[in-house]
């Protein structure tokens, strides 16, 4: 029975994997990969870059914990991470190294940054109530929007986990109705990518 099961499991799996192959689910993730990290890449450089030669980056994060309170910090940070997250997270991170509670501080980053997906996500379904953006959509982008309709869960755990904008993510699978559920179930993933990110930063900051 046990080995039935396993047989069963691992025939789903490669039914998976075949669809994913053939709807061209991995081209179209590598492809936003290859997007991805070139400028990632580009903000590491420059702040290393800009860090060595400019301006001593550890100085200014803790002037900046002198300049504006723990709480204007994290708002600044809750409205970016609700509006298209346009600021990488990493700065914030950062911060967080040089105030007096770094470890509680990076939880409430990471409670931010996914109740601010959340957020983008009901953005995205109010949205589609403009008609004009509707039919923009419908027309212009129907091509991509079918493919996130596809591959929703994905791209929620992509938008969790690796350099892509997690409120631009949780915005399209507003746009595309996908269910809240999953987006609250592989939002979760939020938490690993901070603890993950806040790990490897706080060795770097002083």
């Amino acid at each position: 029975m046990k080995r039935t099961t396993k047989v069963q499991k691992k025939s789903k799996l490669k039914l998976l994997h075949q669809y994913y192959s053939y709807t061209g689910f991995y081209t179209f993730i590598g492809k936003n990969l290859k997007k991805a990290i070139l400028p990632f890449s580009i903000i590491v450089v420059g702040l290393l870059l800009f860090n060595k030669f400019i301006f001593n980056i550890n100085e200014g994060l803790h002037s900046l914990t002198e300049m504006f309170s723990t709480l204007g910090v994290l708002t600044l940070f809750f409205i970016s991470e609700s509006l298209l997250g346009l600021i990488p997270p990493e700065i914030f991170i950062a911060w967080t190294k040089k105030t007096t509670e770094p470890i509680l501080n990076l939880v409430f980053l990471a409670t931010l940054s996914y109740i601010g997906g959340i957020i983008s996500y009901f953005i995205g379904k109010a949205v589609l109530r403009i008609k004009s953006v509707k039919n923009y959509l419908e027309i212009k982008m129907a091509k991509q929007l079918k493919n996130t309709a596809k591959w929703g869960g994905f791209l929620i755990v992509v938008g969790a986990l690796l350099p892509v904008p997690f409120s631009m993510t949780c915005l399209a699978g507003g746009m595309i109705k996908y269910p809240l559920r999953g987006v609250l179930l592989f939002g979760l993933l939020r938490f690993a990518r901070f603890a993950i990110y806040g790990a490897a930063i706080f060795q770097v900051v002083s």
